[in-house]
């Protein structure tokens, strides 16, 4: 590896840890992207706002190429805004991502190619709603057609995120790290739908703080009849109410009202289990503002039955 392979990968693993650090097992914003990395006393772009293919000036190769999450009625500019999601979820090995344009030697279509000549992992930041994303990293090029406009990107295992040593990885690995982004992006798309519909506020304390809330499922995702990752089978909650929800010591009946063990009720251990636990006993669950995301009545009473039974 010469000086500028070095200097490349030194940046690059910069930028991973500081997404690493970021992301936090949520979903990244506008502002995160917007925030860059430090490296050397500079900051580095993770991405150009304008553009989804991405490579600052100071790196030898592409950093980072984007997908965005259309909004509602939006406009949608390239096909992989609608077919990524289904690809990834439908197991294909390699997924299309159009080019930037239809000049196939414009600098930024180049980038992807000589990304792929040069097998560097680049980040990937997949929308998972609009204006949020998940940072899938190592991601490669592995095909590049200038007659079809398109590039063929598959993905890696994270490997302790060390990007010196990385090539394209052989089939068996990308089938992998492919069921891995599903699962993932599965997660973080079910999470997304379930904020918004909810306000980003917790369904039992109304803590506005999307930082601090889950999606629970209603029925587990284990089952394949009802544990689907949908609006109508999830949960806004807080971190410790979700693990209640999760112990059975909080249950939500069909007419939607809270529901406190009495093990739980039964304690005195300050203002938290007082005021944002046992307080919440008896009262109506925060509701989505559409009725279609409204908790699914069946999948509540089969939940239910699971908190009457551990009570």
């Amino acid at each position: 590896m010469n000086v500028d392979d070095q200097l490349d990968a030194a940046m690059r693993q910069a930028a991973i840890s500081e997404l690493e650090r970021r992301a936090a097992g949520r979903p990244l914003d506008a502002d995160d992207l917007a925030a860059g990395f430090q490296f050397r006393d500079q900051r580095i772009p993770f991405v150009n706002p304008q553009r989804g293919i991405f490579k600052p000036r100071v790196m030898r190769y592409l950093l980072s190429i984007r997908t965005v999450f259309p909004r509602t009625g939006g406009r949608v500019w390239y096909d992989d805004q609608r077919r990524v999601h289904e690809q990834i979820h439908a197991g294909e090995e390699l997924i299309d991502y159009a080019f930037m344009g239809s000049n196939p030697s414009a600098a930024d279509n180049r980038w992807l190619k000589e990304a792929m000549e040069a097998q560097v992992p680049i980040i990937y930041f997949l929308g998972v709603a609009p204006g949020r994303y998940t940072a899938i990293f190592p991601t490669f090029i592995i095909g590049w057609s200038a007659s079809e406009l398109t590039a063929k990107i598959g993905f890696g295992v994270p490997l302790a995120t060390r990007v010196s040593s990385a090539a394209i990885p052989p089939s068996p690995e990308r089938r992998y790290a492919l069921r891995l982004v599903s699962n993932r992006l599965h997660q973080a798309t079910f999470r997304e739908a379930v904020l918004a519909a909810y306000g980003g506020r917790c369904a039992i304390s109304h803590l506005p703080e999307r930082r601090l809330l889950d999606a629970a499922h209603i029925v587990a995702d284990g089952d394949a009849m009802l544990g689907q990752p949908l609006v109508v089978n999830g949960l806004p909650l807080s971190k410790i109410h979700h693990a209640a929800f999760d112990a059975n010591l909080i249950g939500i009946d069909p007419d939607y009202r809270i529901h406190v063990s009495d093990e739980l009720f039964a304690m005195n251990d300050g203002p938290m289990l007082e005021q944002g636990i046992k307080a919440m006993r008896g009262k109506t669950m925060l509701m989505p503002e559409r009725l279609l995301d409204r908790p699914d009545r069946d999948r509540l009473a089969r939940r239910f039955e699971q908190f009457r039974a551990a009570n």
